[in-house]
């Protein structure tokens, strides 16, 4: 990528996004978000059928269909920062809803390694978000991709939890892991049992930033997780339950492209239970 727009507008010929070196029409309306690249692999070879779009630094993008329905994948790399670029180049060019499709640890004794955990909201304990908007501002979830996720991990069967996740920048410390020979503040000492008084589920780095940039930006977001880590019984089983969460997130795109097309059918903007009933009945 040579030539872009101007510094202010870093946009290639046909709208080529700088950093996920993606065009307009190359992704779905529907994009699922992990981290890992790997996992953007993985979740495409789920489906029945994907390409890959682009490749550059943490940013692996495929586009294919699922059940039918054209769907999108994005790995965004660890935290934050890099998830607000995905998050911002991707609706440039035509993405409106978001899946993120993640690992956690569980600060809840009643959350095992492999369990799925269906994020409402998220405690905003990283810094890119506050780029954006003040600190008051509420990190939620949309309502119709919750409900998908929900619907998606109930038809096929796994085990899942719903509630509040907390992001952080840090995995070590701000997570209440010791740093390099043992550092750790005190606000940091008692993290874990402050937000599990509070009803929080566990800790993950990327959610609460994707909800505040969909929710200022008039975009949908949801998050499906699976925790690979127990905080309180200090068990971590890598990759548990990552397959699981990935065919669930597919499905969840499957269930909300079919409540989409009925509401539109309707020339509704929202959907509510009376388009579910008839799509049900």
């Amino acid at each position: 990528m040579r030539d872009v727009k101007s510094a202010a507008e870093p946009v290639g010929e046909g709208g080529l996004q700088y950093h996920i070196r993606v065009r307009p029409g190359e992704v779905s309306r529907y994009v699922l978000l992990p981290g890992d690249p790997d996992r953007a692999t993985l979740i495409a070879g789920l489906w029945d059928e994907y390409r890959l779009i682009a490749q550059h630094r943490e940013y692996r993008t495929y586009t294919g269909l699922y059940r039918g329905r054209r769907i999108s994948v994005t790995s965004t790399g660890i935290g934050a920062p890099s998830t607000a670029i995905a998050v911002e180049e991707l609706l440039r060019v035509g993405a409106d809803t978001f899946i993120r499709v993640g690992t956690m640890g569980s600060i809840r004794s009643s959350i095992r390694p492999g369990d799925l955990v269906i994020g409402l909201g998220a405690v905003r304990m990283e810094g890119t978000s506050a780029q954006y908007v003040n600190p008051g501002y509420p990190a939620i979830a949309s309502y119709e991709v919750a409900m998908a996720l929900i619907e998606a991990v109930e038809t096929l069967g796994y085990t899942y939890h719903v509630g509040i996740v907390a992001s952080t920048d840090s995995f070590y410390v701000g997570q209440g892991r010791p740093g390099y020979r043992g550092y750790m503040t005190a606000r940091h000492a008692q993290i874990i049992p402050e937000l599990a008084a509070a009803g929080v589920l566990g800790f993950e780095m990327e959610s609460s930033l994707l909800f505040t940039l969909s929710s200022i930006y008039g975009a949908r977001a949801g998050c499906i997780c699976t925790a690979v880590a127990n905080r309180v019984t200090d068990e971590f089983i890598v990759d548990a339950g990552v397959k699981e969460a990935s065919r669930a997130a597919s499905e969840a795109v499957r269930i909300l492209s079919d409540w989409d097309e009925e509401a539109s059918r309707r020339g509704k903007r929202w959907i509510y239970p009376g388009i579910l009933s008839t799509i049900y009945r």
